[in-house]
């Protein structure tokens, strides 16, 4: 049985990554398309091939043929309309990051679970076997005990864009730096001991560049830097991890949500290997999942509890950054 989905929302990740997701996804019907502009929503089913299409949020909700919903919207909208698709009955995937704070995603969850209603955050890249490859890599030993972790993700610049308006939640580390916490999150099963940060802002108090450090109580350290620092005039895109372990090293220049045969380098002494994972297409893999929970009970891949202890670290990130 397929599930039927309304994209809520117009965004360029939509049209680029989730709804060509969607369409490969087994189980996934592409059902209805809901916008502001009737133009781009008509565009959206045309390309697409959506069966309905409404100009405005609302009338999406009140179809009752949908029964899950993606929302692509400005950050700042997050809150508003997931609460409001949850509350119409609607299991929800939201583009990360979900919420501005570790208050309000708590208080999306409790609203899912009082409706019985699936909420996921939107990281696709975390559904990826090449993350997975890179945990059990970790867990195996093969580089001993994990001592530090540093990730950076730094992109072209903006001109006039949501993501630097700080009345949007726009800013480097709600953009990118969630990537970034979420992977530190993923590969170090320990609470936070303390974070340390530091920004540049732009004139409306946005930050285009950040970098941060964190202890563990574990004792681990990580580090990451994230900026939409390069010429906009091409794509300077890098994305990066180190991870240091007590026999060895593990690294990876892989772009976060890329699919294909990827490969990352193990070192240990004066051994090198080559892992090669080939990687589906990862909101492909988002959607499935989301649909298996729907359908079959299956425990969201990001849960509840991950994307609280996300916005906790984002919350301190932020906090000691003075955004």
């Amino acid at each position: 049985m397929s599930v039927k989905w309304g994209v809520l929302g117009t965004a360029n990740i939509a049209k680029g990554c989730t709804i060509p997701g969607m369409k490969e996804a087994l189980g996934c019907e592409l059902y209805a398309i809901a916008g502001r502009s009737e133009e781009k929503v008509l565009s959206y089913q045309k390309e697409f091939g959506f069966e309905k299409a409404y100009v405005g949020y609302e009338k999406l909700l009140e179809d009752p043929e949908v029964r899950a919903v993606y929302i692509p919207l400005p950050n700042h909208l997050h809150k508003e309309w997931v609460i409001k698709a949850l509350k119409a009955g609607k299991h929800v995937l939201c583009e990360k990051p979900m919420a501005l704070n570790a208050a309000d995603a708590k208080e999306m969850f409790d609203v899912a679970k009082e409706n019985n209603v699936f909420l996921m955050e939107a990281y696709a890249y975390l559904h990826s076997n090449y993350v997975a490859s890179l945990v059990s890599d970790i867990k195996s030993g093969v580089i001993g005990d994990v001592d530090f972790l540093e990730t950076a993700f730094y992109t072209q610049g903006y001109v006039d864009d949501i993501r630097i308006h700080k009345s949007m939640g726009g800013g480097a580390v709600y953009d990118l730096g969630c990537y970034c916490t979420t992977l530190i999150l993923s590969l170090i099963d320990s609470e936070v001991d303390y974070v340390k940060a530091d920004a540049e802002f732009n004139d409306e108090g946005a930050d285009l560049f950040a970098s941060a450090i964190m202890r563990f109580n574990n004792g681990i350290r990580a580090a990451f830097n994230v900026g939409m620092i390069f010429d906009p005039s091409h794509d300077g895109r890098r994305d990066r991890l180190y991870i240091h372990g007590s026999k060895g090293t593990i690294v990876s220049d892989v772009e976060f949500n890329q699919s294909g045969r990827l490969t990352y380098t193990i070192k240990t002494g004066i051994k090198e290997y080559h892992p090669t994972v080939d990687a589906p297409h990862n909101y492909m893999l988002e959607i499935e999942q989301l649909g298996r929970c729907i359908e079959n009970g299956e425990t969201p891949h990001v849960t509840p509890e991950f994307s609280i202890r996300n916005a906790e670290l984002l919350d301190m990130v932020l906090g000691r950054i003075g955004y």
